[in-house]
């Protein structure tokens, strides 16, 4: 299980793109979204933030992410960036 062990960011806040804030947890994954889609695509969303977590091991954080309608492969990129900058990689 890969532990968080510090604040980390990814991203920008620009069109067509997201901005992940991660940082050590509870004891579980908490997911905050803000996107312009998220009626639409809110679910989506969530569920490839919390894949890229469990691939990565990451049992334990506290996300928040706000998306500006970046596709699926933006937001995984961001979050395994914020991933390895949060553990000190």
């Amino acid at each position: 299980m890969a532990e968080i062990v510090r604040r980390a960011t990814a991203g920008t806040l620009e069109s067509s793109d997201a901005y992940v804030e991660l940082e050590p947890g509870a004891g579980e994954i908490e997911i905050e979204l803000d996107s312009v889609v998220e009626g639409q695509f809110g679910a989506q969303i969530r569920r490839v933030v919390a894949e890229v977590l469990n691939e990565q091991g990451v049992g334990s954080a506290r996300v928040k992410l706000v998306d500006r309608g970046a596709l699926d492969c933006v937001i995984r990129a961001r979050v395994e960036t914020a991933v390895a900058r949060a553990k000190g990689e």
